[in-house]
């Protein structure tokens, strides 16, 4: 039996994910602020839910503890757990600035940490949700993609640190996903990557030997400019 916990499971990308773990054969925890969307996507996948708020370290620290006592082990984490809030840097408070960053990096960071010792186990995947804002500029998405830039970083730097563990991790990078945080734009739905394109990023990284590695995995939208 293979275990995956999902943060941001609840919807979007994070749901197009679990979904497909399921499928997969996968138990899941998934995780996510709102109870009632948790507790429809829960119970339509017959996941494990956990609410927690990743800008929360107690929380983090928490979300991983109920897992293992779930399920015992951790096979593949994902941290899709996020926030974007656009607008002009001039205009940006620095409430909207640190809760970008709290969610968006300090999470994924908090999740990854207290999961080190079950990945170890398991010579685990994790799978870092940043965004193609955090490879190129994009106006109006400065604090967004400094937060996702930031997700690669670690990425990066987490892969030398934890390599000799068999641990492998991937910063993906799409650009707009129909989602419900894409909304803005005005873009139709197929218009934009959907999320499932994110899934089967992640069932392609689970079918690489243990040997091979894709750090990071920028999926672009067709037309889109850098």
């Amino acid at each position: 039996m293979r275990a995956a916990l999902i943060t941001g499971g609840s919807s979007g990308i994070g749901l197009a994910i679990a979904r497909m773990l399921r499928d997969d054969g996968f138990e899941l925890t998934l995780s996510a602020r709102t109870p009632e969307k948790l507790e429809s996507a829960a119970g339509e996948l017959g996941a494990h839910s956990v609410i927690a708020n990743v800008a929360d370290e107690e929380d983090c620290e928490r979300l991983v503890a109920d897992h293992k006592e779930q399920f015992g082990r951790l096979d593949v984490l994902v941290n899709s757990a996020g926030v974007g809030l656009g607008g002009p840097s001039e205009q940006m408070s620095t409430k909207k600035w640190d809760l970008q960053l709290d969610v968006n990096l300090r999470g994924t960071f908090v999740v990854t940490r207290a999961a080190i010792p079950m990945l170890r186990e398991s010579r685990g995947l994790v799978v870092n949700l940043a965004s193609i804002a955090g490879t190129v500029p994009v106006p109006g998405l400065a604090a967004y993609g400094a937060s996702k830039a930031g997700v690669i970083s670690l990425t990066n730097s987490m892969n030398r640190e934890l390599e000799a563990d068999g641990i492998r991790i991937c910063a993906l990078c799409p650009g707009f996903v129909d989602t419900p945080m894409a909304s803005w734009t005005g873009m139709s739905a197929d218009e934009m990557i959907q999320p499932e394109d994110c899934a089967e990023v992640v069932r392609l990284l689970l079918r690489l030997s243990p040997a091979a590695r894709i750090p990071q995995v920028v999926v672009e939208r067709l037309g889109d400019r850098p």
